[in-house]
């Protein structure tokens, strides 16, 4: 017994630290985390080096526990701007989107593979909701920085479809497995009554249990190396009490994290990074679970059926879904094109796919390896192209900010303040000369080794070490004044225009200037102004408006939205990769508008026709002469 215990310990850590160390080489060549971390476990497997595991309620158990501490983690660390921001697109993929998907790819699996058309849906329901960590680790992997409305959309998305996925595959396994065949119209009454009661009672748990949190950690003067777990307990706690009622633990965990993270929780720095942590090591627990479980011996059998499927999803069921959801939001069609595009599928759809086996069904094992095949051709085809898909639809914009040496430490006793320890960086502003606002205290800097009161040193250089006290929660300033200038590639150079305007100049000078053809009411706003009204009545970081001969680029906006710099361009932008599909509901109207328009053109003119044939022809100027002689 002694022995086994050693021995199951030695495989396990062994495994963790291989997939830590495959990470190395996920960051250095960009491939899909997820994806190694799935290979590992098939290496390992049954298949493999012949490791047993073939218990669906511990890889369904472990799998769930470690699904709920990720989805803590990402509420805790999603932003309120982020969510203002993309609340209703990414609120739309992540209800309807999942229902859509769920139809559209449930029609094809039953034609593709000899299931019911219960057993169908079912397989769509598992494989309909995204896999946040993978489409994230690629956008970080590969140093890509995306405009932040298609970035929030995906991040909020993600974070909030796992729990409708959830609900609808274990419903339809509760009904499979009672063999009841209801009519449709039933079947849709008890889905939705179901899904009210059980996003409802989720909600509301996650709400409590958020406030709870926060109200806990305030009151108790716990020690900072147990307040970190103290949290992730209460999170699992609020996860399991709205499982337990019959809610949503999944979207109950995830709101008490958003709640908690946006609130002036105590020790908020440490918390941040033991969460991080923590989240990596459910990601690899989970991720080499569900590819131990697998018996890729059991492929061949449904291969080519369930690689179609998995193109079917990519090309057809997603897209459509996408596109109906964000129809009423006037998306341009590039970034339309994009999230429809980064749909992966990840561990969320492999762990939905074991419950068919935990609810006994004749098919179970067949969906189970029809998910993981899908989950293994979205990762290769979409995760290695999430990057170049970006560049061509040229959502792609320069960094704010270059290299950057923090250091983030909590105060013993204070709740509301931190100090921040900053390297100041060759080329950054405070290197330049820029004063620190007066909101900030500078305490210390250290030079060369030795330590002096901030008011001794003069101005500072590169290499000090400046330590700041400042409030939580303190605006993004302090990091754009100590990090270094970005480094902007190549292509880039021209991005933000020739030279830079005022946002506070009059917009009447840029008509006096260059006569963009601005009306009475724009010449007298200010250019900011201008440029925010051209844009729907909000900027955002790298966005483009063209006057005329000349062209407006947002430079810098600030944490409420209000554009802070402004640059001109002369140069049309280049033309990005034309998208022929995702029409937004906008650009629909207009073309409508277009076509009765040229429709009504070709009436109207054979109207004035037969007018201009009934009146009676002039008189020849020779004959009227002779007349009148």
């Amino acid at each position: 017994m002694e022995h086994a215990i050693y021995l199951v310990t030695l495989v396990g850590t062994a495994l963790v630290v291989a997939a830590a160390f495959s990470s190395l080489i996920a960051f250095r060549f960009g491939a899909p985390l997820l994806l190694l971390f799935l290979c590992i476990g098939l290496a390992t497997g049954t298949d493999g080096l012949g490791i047993q595991f073939d218990n669906a309620r511990i890889a369904y158990f472990a799998g769930s526990l470690a699904l709920a501490v990720i989805l803590f983690d990402s509420g805790f660390g999603t932003p309120l701007s982020a969510l203002r921001q993309a609340a209703g697109p990414a609120l739309s993929l992540a209800t309807f989107g999942v229902l859509l998907t769920t139809g559209l790819f449930g029609a094809a699996a039953h034609y593709l593979l000899d299931l019911t058309w219960l057993e169908s849906f079912l397989l769509g329901a598992a494989v309909a909701s995204t896999d946040a960590a993978a489409v994230f680790f690629l956008l970080r992997a590969g140093e890509i920085n995306l405009r932040e409305r298609v970035r929030s959309t995906l991040e909020v998305e993600s974070g909030t479809n796992d729990p409708i996925a959830i609900f609808l595959t274990i419903t339809l396994v509760e009904i499979i497995a009672a063999h009841a065949n209801p009519e449709a119209n039933v079947l849709v009454t008890s889905l939705i009554l179901g899904f009210v009661l059980n996003m409802g009672l989720g909600a509301v748990v996650g709400v409590l249990g958020g406030l709870a949190i926060v109200r806990l950690v305030d009151r108790l003067n716990l020690d900072h190396g147990l307040l970190p777990i103290f949290v992730l307990t209460l999170s699992l706690m609020v996860f399991a009490a709205a499982g337990a009622i019959g809610g949503s633990g999944f979207l109950a965990v995830y709101l008490a994290g958003l709640i908690a993270g946006n609130s002036d929780i105590r020790a908020v720095t440490i918390l941040k990074r033991f969460q991080d942590g923590m989240s990596w090591l459910a990601q690899i627990i989970m991720f080499l679970i569900l590819g131990l479980f697998a018996t890729p011996s059991q492929f061949p059998a449904i291969m080519v059926p369930a690689v179609a499927l998995g193109l079917f999803l990519m090309f057809v069921a997603r897209p459509i879904a996408v596109w109906l959801c964000l129809i009423p939001f006037r998306l341009p069609r590039p970034e339309v094109a994009f999230v429809s595009w980064v749909g992966l599928r990840g561990a969320v759809s492999i762990l939905l796919a074991i419950t068919p086996l935990l609810g006994g069904l004749e098919n179970g094992r067949v969906i189970f390896n029809t998910a993981f095949i899908i989950v293994l051709v979205s990762l290769v085809i979409q995760g290695w192209t999430v990057g170049p898909l970006a560049r061509r639809l040229g959502l792609i914009v320069p960094a704010r900010l270059g290299p950057l040496d923090k250091v983030e430490l909590e105060l013993p006793g204070s709740a509301h303040h931190e100090l921040l320890a900053y390297r100041v960086a060759h080329g950054s502003p405070v290197a330049r000369g820029e004063r620190i606002p007066r909101w900030a205290r500078p305490s210390l800097v250290l030079r060369d080794g030795r330590s002096m009161r901030f008011q001794d040193m003069g101005r500072l250089a590169a290499g000090d070490q400046v330590y700041i006290f400042v409030p939580d929660r303190y605006p993004r300033l302090l990091d754009k004044l100590f990090a270094s200038r970005a480094v902007v590639d190549p292509e880039d150079a021209d991005f933000f225009g020739a030279f830079a305007v005022d946002p506070a100049r009059s917009a009447a000078e840029l008509e006096a200037a260059y006569t963009p053809g601005l009306t009475e009411a724009e010449q007298k706003l200010t250019v900011g102004a201008l440029v925010t009204a051209r844009l729907g009545g909000h900027a955002e970081y790298a966005d483009r408006v063209l006057l005329g001969p000349i062209e407006l680029i947002v430079r810098d906006v600030d944490d409420k939205g209000k554009i802070m710099g402004l640059g001109l361009s002369f140069e049309p932008t280049a033309p990005v990769a034309r998208v022929p599909v995702f029409l937004s509901a906008g650009e629909i109207g207009d073309r409508l508008s277009a076509f009765i328009r040229n429709w009504r053109k070709p009436a109207e003119t054979q109207i004035a026709e037969a007018r201009v044939d009934e009146k009676p022809a002039p008189e020849p100027a020779a004959e009227k002469a002779t007349t009148e002689s």
